[in-house]
């Protein structure tokens, strides 16, 4: 069995899905997203398939180190995340091949199901109220939220205390049984951190997350030092030498996102190097179907698996959903807050891939918002 055939697909709202064929007919899927730069992704996935048509999928360590080492220039997010897709569809491949899900393939599942959690919008505590109370109607157990938009490098009275009315207002809908993370995007400074993690505490977030920008590693500690919150990063690091500093710094959850990290097999490699650190994994996935079933089967079983974020029902997947380009709903279908374990072969899901061709005639341009300063500097979204 020899690969193929290697096509992208660019799909509404803003993902990438990438299918690899061989010469059996058998076909993978993976997810190669990348929020915003996706059509260079595109670019990538086609040049590194000059590499891998003609080989053996099941041979998925020796392509990946293939793709991985097999230029001078290594590493970043374009280029690992078209690895991601890639590995991901192999993976994929493998399971489909053998007739089992991708976590058998990692050793066999350690749970039986994983919890889920939602992300909310929305910046004044009332809405916060309304989108999170929606989340419970849901079934979950457990959201996440923005800290806050703009943030100046320090904070006035004002930008503090409209953090935490935000987080008191979730905490009150959620009672003492359900959790709430805190998402600081990187907007924040390290010395605003400092300053308004104390103020959290009395609500306990379930993690406060990306506190400090990533290429900024080396701010991390005087931020875990200041809070007994966890904290959590990793969704713009890409591999396990991007993590070791931040491990080292004392993070309590790493986030790796398996469309940009390496895929299902440098993610799994984080999760072990994360273990040595008694660092949980909580895999970064506000991505699609593909993204979110390689998530799961990485989670099925892995040890220090936390939580799995999704993107159903999520503000900004306008003009499709995650479950639109799936042919059966029912295995990503939330049962007490959790998705119960995937039991179909490969990645455990099926893809409309008539949907999936349809959509990509017209494909996506998705952008992050640019946002300044009242003064008219650069501001981090």
């Amino acid at each position: 069995m020899r690969v193929a055939r290697i096509e992208t697909f660019m799909v509404p709202p803003r993902w990438l899905f990438v299918r690899v064929e061989t010469d059996s007919g058998l076909a993978g899927w993976g997810e190669a997203t990348c929020e915003g730069r996706s059509e260079t992704v595109r670019t990538a996935v086609d040049q590194l398939s000059e590499l891998l048509l003609g080989r053996d999928p099941l041979r998925i360590e020796d392509n990946w180190q293939l793709l991985t080492k097999g230029s001078f220039y290594r590493g970043g997010p374009i280029l690992a995340s078209a690895v991601s897709g890639l590995d991901q569809a192999l993976w994929d491949i493998a399971g489909k091949h053998f007739d089992t899900p991708v976590h058998q393939l990692l050793g066999g599942h350690v749970r039986e199901r994983i919890r889920m959690y939602g992300w909310v919008g929305g910046d004044d505590p009332g809405e916060i109220a309304d989108a999170v109370s929606a989340q419970v109607e849901a079934g979950l157990t457990a959201v996440k939220m923005n800290a806050s938009g703009r943030m100046g490098p320090i904070a006035t009275t004002a930008e503090l205390d409209a953090v935490v009315g935000r987080v008191a207002a979730a905490r009150e809908v959620l009672g003492g049984s359900r959790d709430v993370a805190v998402d600081f995007h990187g907007r924040f400074s390290a010395a605003n951190v400092r300053r308004v993690a104390p103020l959290l505490e009395p609500y306990r977030p379930f993690f406060l997350e990306e506190p400090v920008l990533p290429e900024n590693p080396h701010l991390l500690r005087s931020v875990t030092s200041a809070t007994s919150i966890p904290i959590a990063t990793g969704e713009r690091l890409y591999s396990r030498q991007e993590f070791l500093p931040v491990l080292q710094a004392g993070i309590a959850v790493a986030q790796p996102d398996l469309s940009h990290a390496g895929g299902i097999s440098e993610v799994r490699r984080i999760a072990s190097l994360a273990e040595v650190y008694d660092v949980q994994l909580a895999p970064h996935c506000p991505l699609g179907p593909l993204a979110l079933a390689a998530c799961l089967q990485v989670g099925f079983a892995t040890p220090n698996f936390l939580i799995q974020e999704q993107s159903i029902g999520i503000h900004y997947n306008q003009g499709a959903e995650v479950l639109d380009y799936v042919v059966d709903k029912t295995p990503l279908k939330f049962v007490d807050g959790s998705i119960e374990r995937l039991i179909g072969a490969g990645l455990g899901i099926e893809v409309d891939e008539q949907a999936v061709r349809s959509a990509d005639k017209h494909g996506h341009a998705w952008r992050g918002p640019l946002w300044r300063h009242d003064d008219g500097s650069f501001a981090e979204w």
